[in-house]
């Protein structure tokens, strides 16, 4: 989800559904490495089923980490990368399967964020190789010390997009990878692994949930599977709520505020690239080979615990004396649905909406205090009751004048504390008239000799009368008296949050859809909504990779397209040249740092791009025409596995020829040793999901047999979620504050229940093991359909 703070907020009021990953660290005997058998019961007390990876929050930090060295070459990328999974894997230890979900050609909604993403990169990039070759005269001109320049290339992290060569050369070492590890790792032996790569369609984390939603569909289905799901992204926690399963898990890096990076320049830690001195670091004795290098800390993971997090809002939800029965379900869908108007990768947030200032906290208590007018609640099953919306949505309204003033002044206040702090610390004095210095927006002047940039100037005062025309002249240039104008951009919305929805609950109903604007309306210009949306186009499909590259590549990533359709991204007489600008504006609106700002770029017109492509696509090679083909997901077991002889005995079957598997396929594993599916590339055979009719409905429900998580919070925890604004004392880590929780709060029994009795003596003991199911017997295999 796009809104950085939602992480940070939701740990600090509901501190009970964080706690720390043990981790079990490999050991060393005479020199030898010994690895960590991840066949052993899990030291985090809790077996999980199912592991989930999407893998774009593992490939981006692996490629191009912020605090520690980049790696030299795409070899030590791919080694971090696998080294990374290890890690995961050893800490989740899943015993039935793990999905791996690499982002593939996006729906055009979140395109437009990723084009965005994309140009700020490329011209940030620029910008700092500017930068540091700036510095690097004025340091070595005074005499400084800096490390040697190597000829290697700045990485472009854009490459990380479906259809360049990097992420099909992911995808073969990915295979190879899995493969290994199915033969030689004993954890990995008998479970099912999913790669569902970029040549998929479909962000990570959707393919991962449209893949839960299609097995929770199937009779099949254990309702009591534990799911554990790993990414960084905020919108993971409501995905997970929304899936309505019991045990829901997400493992993620634990945040660490304001975390020490290292120079750009010289690499050593404690200062930024504007203030390097060029100071060769002191050698630790003799033999210190490693002086210019930096010291990296391994990064912790901690575990969001879902099953607490319905604890917390079945209390912060549940309601008395209901014209309807009250559901809990229902309400988390709500809640759920609520949280989009903060912001989310596909719409703007609300102008008088921010999280920061208990936005959600403000929707909930409207949401209560509404409900008897509703009548009932505003979703089912992904799909949004419009006039029950508009009620909360006006509720709002009602408040957003107080909401600006209210910003306004805590603004001020805070810069006069600010201002304040900084003078005290100078020795200085506050005079009475210091206030003469502030503008009318409180802030302080800048004065005529200061090198720091001038904030911009905001036109718009939201604080003052005739704010709603000011918005729509600065940030659309259209009177606010256009009326028609406004209910477009509501229109536009609105089938937004319906979109959204729907793509949580049931999958993408548009591949086409997108908001056409840079701003989000008020919530006062909520009206009459009920009749603006009925349904979204049916079958439409998502863009080839190279045309999305095309859709969200600026001009200076066309290295990774084929040379005639990058010659559209810099030909004057390209007829879409206008969508790559060389530069382009960024509103801060109202924000403080540029990377929250809105990039003010042109919106791509598809049909305009469409026809452009049509006179480049016949000079595409061979090579480029396999890239820009959709794929499917690959399914690979290891000999041992129960599926192994079913699949193989289905697909002699199909093949009408009982061959054996060349060796070439192998990829240097022997194919004595074991029988990986690798010959899933090259023979037409690929992981399909169970199929639906077009109207079928996944519901959002807790599965009939699904036995809930015994309560785990205590009044303490209740009451500490409850408090006023969070304050962090001095020295201590807001992310560290549950570090004393009891670990058995998060212990799982056989019954597939958390607990906070003792552990069974023997669990303890450490050879306690899961009893053995035969999840996939050949007789329930339906939901592995194979096509050709």
């Amino acid at each position: 989800m796009g809104v950085p703070a939602f992480f940070r907020w939701l740990s600090r009021k509901y501190p009970s559904i964080i706690v720390h990953c043990l981790e079990e660290k490999a050991k060393e005997y005479n020199g030898i490495k010994i690895p960590v058998d991840t066949s052993k019961p899990n030291p985090n007390e809790v077996e999980f089923d199912i592991l989930y990876l999407d893998m774009n929050g593992i490939i981006h930090p692996c490629t191009h980490p912020e605090d520690k060295p980049a790696p030299k070459n795409e070899d030590e990328m791919m080694v971090a990368i696998f080294e990374y999974i290890d890690r995961l894997f050893n800490i989740v230890r899943p015993r039935r399967v793990l999905y791996m979900a690499i982002d593939g050609v996006a729906p055009r909604a979140k395109m437009n964020q990723q084009r965005s993403r994309r140009f700020r990169a490329s011209k940030e990039g620029v910008e700092l190789v500017e930068e540091k070759n700036k510095m690097r005269e004025e340091v070595i001109q005074r005499g400084g010390y800096l490390p040697p320049e190597g000829i290697k290339e700045r990485f472009d992290s854009n490459c990380i997009t479906p259809g360049t060569e990097f992420m099909d050369n992911l995808a073969k070492c990915l295979r190879y990878y899995i493969a290994d590890r199915l033969t030689n790792d004993p954890g990995w032996r008998n479970i099912t692994v999913f790669l569902s790569d970029a040549s998929v369609p479909g962000e990570g984390e959707h393919k991962i949930m449209d893949f839960i939603r299609r097995q929770r569909a199937q009779p099949n289905h254990d309702p009591n599977t534990h799911h554990c799901l790993c990414g960084a992204d905020a919108d993971l926690i409501m995905l997970g709520l929304a899936t309505h399963e019991p045990n829901f898990t997400i493992i993620r890096e634990e945040f660490k505020p304001n975390k020490p990076r290292p120079c750009a320049l010289c690499g050593q830690m404690g200062h930024e690239i504007k203030d390097c001195q060029g100071l060769a670091r002191e050698k630790q004795g003799e033999h210190d080979e490693f002086a210019d290098t930096v010291p990296v800390s391994e990064q912790e993971f901690i575990f969001i615990r879902l099953s607490v997090l319905r604890e917390y809002l079945e209390r912060e939800l549940t309601m008395a004396s209901l014209p309807f029965p009250f559901n809990f379900e229902r309400s988390v869908d709500d809640w759920v649905f609520m949280c989009f108007f903060v912001g989310n990768d596909f719409l703007p947030h609300l102008p008088s909406l921010e999280i920061r200032e208990g936005a959600i906290d403000r929707l909930v208590g409207i949401y209560k205090d509404v409900v008897h007018k509703t009548g009932g609640y505003l979703t089912e099953n992904g799909f949004v009751n419009l006039e029950r919306v508009e009620l909360i949505m006006q509720a709002v309204g009602v408040a957003e004048d107080n909401i600006f003033k209210k910003r306004k002044d805590d603004d001020v206040r805070a810069h006069n504390r600010c201002c304040l702090l900084s003078t005290r610390r100078s020795g200085g004095l506050v005079t009475s008239d210091s206030s003469n210095d502030m503008d009318n927006r409180g802030v302080k002047r800048k004065a005529e000799n200061s090198d720091s940039e001038p904030e911009p100037e905001d036109n718009v005062r939201l604080w003052e009368e005739g704010w709603k025309q000011r918005y729509y002249k600065t940030k659309f240039d259209v009177d606010a008296t256009d009326d028609e104008f406004r209910k477009k951009v509501v229109q536009s919305y609105v089938e937004g949050l319906c979109w959204v929805l729907r793509y949580y609950y049931q999958g993408c109903a548009s591949w086409k859809w997108y908001f056409p604007f840079h701003y989000a309306p008020f919530a006062s210009d909520f009206k009459d909504i009920k009749g603006m949306f009925s349904d979204f186009e049916k079958g439409t499909k998502p863009f080839k990779p190279l045309e999305q590259l095309m859709g969200v590549f600026p001009a200076a990533s066309g290295n990774f397209l084929p040379p005639t359709w990058r010659a559209l991204m810099t030909d004057p007489e390209s007829s879409i040249i206008d969508f790559y600008p060389d530069d382009f504006a960024i509103d801060l609106n109202g924000k403080k740092y540029a990377w929250q700002g809105v990039a003010l770029l042109p919106f791509v017109d598809e049909r305009r791009l469409r026809a452009a492509l049509a006179d480049v696509y016949p000079d595409l090679s061979p090579e480029e025409v396999r890239r820009n083909s959709l794929g499917s997901d690959v399914v690979f077991v290891g000999k041992s596995h129960p599926l192994c002889d079913f699949i193989r005995e289905l697909y002699f079957a199909e093949s009408h020829e009982a061959t054996e598997i060349p060796a070439e396929l192998c990829h240097g594993i022997q194919g004595d040793s074991t029988f990986i599916f690798l010959f899933f590339y090259a023979f037409p055979i690929q992981f399909k999901d169970p199929q639906y009719d077009g109207g079928f409905v996944f519901k959002a429900v807790v599965l009939p047999g699904a036995k809930i998580p015994n309560k785990v919070l205590k009044p303490g925890d209740w009451e500490q979620s409850n408090r006023g604004p969070w304050r962090p004392q001095l020295g201590f880590n807001p992310n560290r504050q549950q570090a004393h929780l009891d670990q058995s709060a998060f212990r799982k029994l056989k019954g597939g229940q958390y607990s906070n009795a003792p552990p069974p003596r023997n669990y303890q003991q450490g050879n306690y093991y899961p009893p053995q199911r035969d999840h996939y017997p050949q007789n329930q295999c339906e939901f592995y359909t194979f096509q050709e």
